[in-house]
């Protein structure tokens, strides 16, 4: 049987010293290659760039689309000024991945999205974020770790009947967190299927016969190292990029 291809968006390091110094490079790190490896898919990098027909036949040609973590999301996008506690942005980017929802819900290819690849698809269907956890009066555990990155440090709640359910079935999980922004308004056709104990959105989905996204606010690409519901989440998304290319 032919493994799925499972595209991967990229972010661009730029070189600042010795010999290469402002030449660009498009990488992704190896942990989301490693994951989508070990769960039976096959790894594509998606390079970032603001060629519309190029960004279609990307998704064209593969079968799902993870959307990586990375800089903060545009408010400008969800009709907001900037606040002082915004981090660094990266408006090519969001156009890129923005494209990629758009065509991957035009060509029917389900979308993971991780951290901030869970908030672009928010803001790409309409909803919006908090540009820093300190805007939402009701944050009161750390949302970003001081522990190593395959350290899960603290829990989420998990709706029944939904994407996640199997894979934590006593509804109870425990994950890794590297954010300042989270989901402020949910966008239309969105499901909330995981919060954390202040009630942080954690998790989201958007599934029917047409569509096929979810999203998590965790890293569970550095936690799928040595840990196996993290494993078993991208083994679901493969299984499911599978099953939806034979229908």
């Amino acid at each position: 049987m032919k493994k799925p291809i499972i595209g991967i968006s990229s972010n661009i390091l730029g070189l600042e010293k010795g010999l290469f110094a402002g030449y660009k490079r498009a990488y992704v790190d190896v942990s989301y290659i490693n994951a989508v490896i070990n769960a039976g898919g096959v790894p594509h990098l998606l390079p970032l760039n603001e060629h519309e027909d190029i960004i279609e036949e990307f998704v064209k040609n593969v079968d799902g689309i993870i959307l990586t973590g990375g800089n903060d999301v545009f408010p400008l996008l969800y009709g907001e000024e900037p606040k002082e506690k915004l981090g660094e942005i990266f408006p090519e980017r969001d156009k890129f991945d923005s494209l990629l929802v758009r065509y991957a819900v035009t060509y029917k290819k389900p979308i993971f999205g991780i951290c901030r690849g869970m908030q672009i698809a928010n803001v790409e269907f309409g909803g919006s974020l908090y540009q820093d956890l300190s805007y939402n009066k009701n944050v009161s555990i750390k949302h970003f770790q001081k522990a190593r990155a395959h350290t899960p440090t603290h829990s989420i709640t998990v709706a029944s009947n939904c994407f996640l359910s199997d894979i934590y079935p006593e509804g109870i999980g425990f994950i890794n967190s590297y954010h300042h922004q989270i989901i402020n308004e949910l966008a239309q056709g969105f499901t909330v299927t995981a919060k954390s104990a202040d009630g942080v959105i954690e998790a989201i989905e958007n599934i029917s016969d047409e569509i096929f996204i979810v999203g998590v606010q965790w890293h569970p690409e550095m936690m799928a190292i040595n840990d196996e519901t993290a494993q078993k989440l991208f083994k679901k998304f493969v299984n499911e990029v599978n099953s939806r290319k034979k229908n």
